[in-house]
């Protein structure tokens, strides 16, 4: 029996790399994927029709998730196609140009924190509250091993990043007592748009020899993270950081 029958899944940033990957995962499963995405209709289309392809129902829905209007809209048709919702993901992410902190142009800074924390945020305000309400569910926040790292010249990104963990972990207290389970996955290097840009400016090799496994990760590799954490495989699981790195950092 698949894991997650019956379910009803919201993915942000769900058109291409990481969150098209999870979706698929979770439709693999037997979730039906609300399909965010905020200019790539095409790929939002592409994610929509792999899950039919998958058996589960999908619907597309255009949103900047740093717009909190626009991610109440987003979270209203949601529940008005399908009802409820029991898996949700905050996966919507942008890299950040490469800067020092004192020639960090201000509107960089925003730019990337209205996406990365803000859209986070908005994502878990507009939908934690009614998983609290039905008393079941679990979120799913995406960051990554950066906010570990925190290499030099990306610090909108990391600090984004780290800000993320931080309110998975208070988000998962808040929720705890209704059933509701929160936690994060912390992905290294993966081949998504963003990961292909590092490799093709550093080099593949020169980035995955820090990497014990050896490779850089796929979207696939999360999305059966993802699954694992949306499904009762994970129900005594909440407030964690499942860092999927290939062991990058340990």
């Amino acid at each position: 029996m698949a894991k997650l029958n019956d379910k009803v899944a919201l993915v942000t940033g769900a058109s291409r790399g990481i969150g098209r990957g999870i979706a698929l995962a979770l439709a693999a499963e037997g979730a039906d994927v609300v399909v965010n995405y905020r200019r790539d209709a095409e790929g939002a289309a592409r994610t929509v029709s792999d899950v039919a392809a998958l058996g589960g129902a999908a619907l597309a829905l255009q949103a900047d998730v740093a717009d909190w209007g626009a991610v109440e809209t987003m979270v209203a048709l949601a529940l008005e196609r399908f009802g409820h919702l029991d898996v949700v993901v905050a996966n919507s992410g942008v890299a950040s140009r490469v800067h020092t902190v004192w020639d960090m142009p201000i509107e960089e800074w925003q730019r990337v924190v209205r996406t990365n924390l803000d859209g986070a945020f908005f994502t878990c305000k507009a939908t934690a509250g009614k998983l609290v309400a039905q008393g079941s569910g679990s979120m799913i926040l995406v960051s990554s091993i950066g906010a570990d790292a925190c290499a030099p010249f990306g610090a909108p990104y990391y600090a984004s990043k780290a800000a993320v963990n931080a309110l998975t972990k208070t988000l998962a207290r808040e929720c705890a007592s209704a059933g509701v389970r929160v936690n994060c996955i912390a992905p290294g290097l993966v081949a998504s748009d963003m990961g292909n840009r590092l490799m093709q400016a550093y080099g593949e090799a020169a980035l995955t020899q820090s990497i014990p496994l050896g490779r850089a990760g796929t979207p696939a590799d999360i999305g059966k993270a993802a699954v694992y954490l949306a499904s009762d495989d994970a129900s005594f699981v909440t407030g964690k950081i499942l860092r999927v790195d290939g062991g990058a950092w340990m």
